[in-house]
This record gives structure tokens, C-alpha cells and sequence, in this order.
């Protein structure tokens, strides 16, 4: 007869768990680890393709005065193309000025009203409508510019169309909005409630709290919010090409057409001609926003870290 098999030591089973467990720690190590380097990669990616496709026309044929001081913006011309982009860059600016205008104090007040006012269901409802205003496609905002805003301003203005400076601000401002509240109302959050604790027991009422202790200790956190709407407005594309006019002008009023560096490139990318000097002009506009941005996010993240720190 067959005799029955033993079953193995006890010591044997627990080496083998541990083994087991042990790689599977390994294994999810490596994953995380590959997660979270993964969007250094990808940026990493994007900017060397960038600067790979870019980086001939900086190099051999850009002009920089004219690149940055011209106005005129003629890459197809059969006579003598120029590759100006100072039109472009004022028009993008003008919008963002007036994107910062609106969403800032929109942006502070719902921030200070969430963390400071709101309580319970209604400080969870209030964060759930940022977040879907966070969430509304760039398409959609510029179909808003496009059919509502554009007649508003023709009807409340005066002014022969409404595709203008204004109207692309004032979506530019609704859609960096969220960001700014929630990063805002994080810094809010931050500061420790001793600070309350301590005003208010020396008398001070709510908003004297808010005003005098609350803002000045979140004001790093604050500026990094700003920074950080500065830079989803400046590198915003499709609302910015359907809300704008799309014309190369630099504007002298908030009633005038402009047209913004990244829908210039969404413009006309599809049809130039890839290897070309139009194709490798845009390319090198995509370098200058790349930097304009990193510049604005590095800012924000000093100052993050200069919080952290104090």
C-alpha cells in the first residue's frame, strides 16, 4: 500500500510566505516606482520632441529680434516669409490679464467662503460643483464664448463682434477658476487652527480672523494658487481659438480680435508642411510657451516649498 505523505515542517511553510510576500512587495515596489516616475518621463519626452523639431529653425534661420519684436506673422509669404510673434504674445498676455482679473477674486472669495463659512453638506456640495467646473471640456467653454457671450457683448457693448479680448478672458477666468479655489482652499486649510483659536480668544470676530490671521499665514499658498491659474490660462488652447477672433493684431482695447500663441499652433499645424520652416517656426513657439509654463510652475513649486519649510 501507498503510504501516506508527510506534510512538510512548519518552518518550510513560513519561509515559503515570506518568500512569496516578499515578492510581492518587490513587485509592487517597482510598480509604484515606475508610476511615479512616469510623468517625469512622459515631460521629459514631450519637451525632447519639442526641441527635436524646433530646435533647427532657433538654431540656422530664426531671426530673434524679429521672432520676438515683429508683429507680422507670414510664413507662407512668397516674397519674404517673417516669423513675428509679438502680436501673438501681446494678445495672449492681454487675455490672461483679463482671465486673472475675473478669476481671482471669484476664486479667493468661494475659497475663504469653503474653508472659513461653509459647514457640513453644504462645504461638500460646494467642492463637488468646483470639482464639475473643473471638469467641463475646453470645447464646451469656447462653444459658450462663441453663442452666448459673443452676442452678450454685441448687444451690451455696441461693438461689431464679440469675439474679442474680453470674451476669451472672461472663459479663460471661468475655466482657471476651480484650479485656483481648490488650491487656494487647501492653503486655507493649512494654516493651523491655533491661529483661529488664538484670534478669536483675544476677541477678534470671524472675519477680522480671516482678514488678519487666516490670509496673511496662507498668502504663500495663495500666491501659488494665482501662479498656477496663470499658467492653465497662458497655455489654454481651444476656448482661446473659438473665443478670441482668431486676428493678428495687437489689441488696444478689450473690444479688439486677437489671436493667442497655442491657437496659432493648433491653427495651423494640420496643414503645414512637416520638415518645413512654417512647420518648425510653430515648433519653436511651442518652445517658448514650454518654458513660459515650466518658469510659472517652478515658481509655484518654490514657493510650496518655502511653506513647508517655515
Amino acid at each position: 500500500m501507498e503510504q501516506p505523505r508527510s506534510a512538510p515542517p512548519l518552518g518550510t511553510l513560513l519561509d515559503d510566505a515570506r518568500d512569496r510576500d516578499w515578492y510581492i512587495d518587490q513587485f509592487f515596489r517597482l510598480l509604484m516606482f515606475l508610476c511615479g516616475i512616469s510623468a517625469v518621463v512622459f515631460v521629459l519626452g514631450i519637451f525632447i520632441f519639442v526641441f527635436k523639431e524646433g530646435s533647427g529653425f532657433i538654431i540656422q534661420q530664426m531671426d530673434w529680434a524679429e521672432f520676438f519684436l515683429s508683429p507680422k506673422w507670414r510664413p507662407t509669404s512668397a516674397i519674404r516669409a517673417t516669423y513675428g510673434t509679438l502680436a501673438m504674445v501681446a494678445g495672449t498676455a492681454a487675455v490672461t490679464l483679463i482671465a486673472m482679473a475675473v478669476a481671482l477674486p471669484l476664486s479667493f472669495a468661494a475659497a475663504i467662503f469653503i474653508a472659513e463659512f461653509a459647514r457640513g453638506r453644504m462645504r461638500e456640495w460646494l467642492k463637488v460643483i468646483i470639482e464639475l467646473l473643473a471638469a467641463i471640456p475646453s470645447v464646451v467653454w469656447g462653444f459658450i464664448g462663441l453663442m452666448l457671450i459673443n452676442p452678450l457683448l454685441i448687444d451690451t457693448f455696441d461693438v461689431p463682434i464679440g469675439l474679442n479680448v474680453l470674451n476669451a478672458g472672461l472663459i479663460l477666468g471661468l475655466m482657471a477658476a476651480p484650479i485656483i479655489t481648490s488650491i487656494a482652499e487647501d492653503a486655507l486649510k493649512a494654516v493651523p487652527d491655533t491661529y483661529r483659536e488664538a484670534a478669536e480668544a483675544l476677541g477678534a470676530s470671524k472675519w477680522q480672523v480671516v482678514y488678519k490671521v487666516v490670509l496673511p499665514a496662507a498668502k504663500n499658498g495663495l500666491l501659488s494658487a494665482a501662479l498656477l491659474g496663470i499658467g492653465r490660462a497662458f497655455g489654454e488652447t481651444m476656448a482661446v481659438l473659438m473665443a478670441s477672433g482668431h486676428a493678428l493684431t495687437i489689441p488696444s482695447s478689450p473690444f479688439d480680435s486677437i489671436r493667442a500663441l497655442t491657437a496659432t499652433i493648433a491653427a495651423e499645424l494640420g496643414e503645414t508642411p512637416v520638415g518645413s520652416d512654417h512647420y518648425q517656426a510653430l515648433f519653436a513657439i511651442g518652445i517658448f510657451l514650454f518654458t513660459i509654463t515650466f518658469l510659472i510652475n517652478m515658481s509655484a513649486d518654490f514657493i510650496v516649498r518655502g511653506i513647508k519649510n517655515q
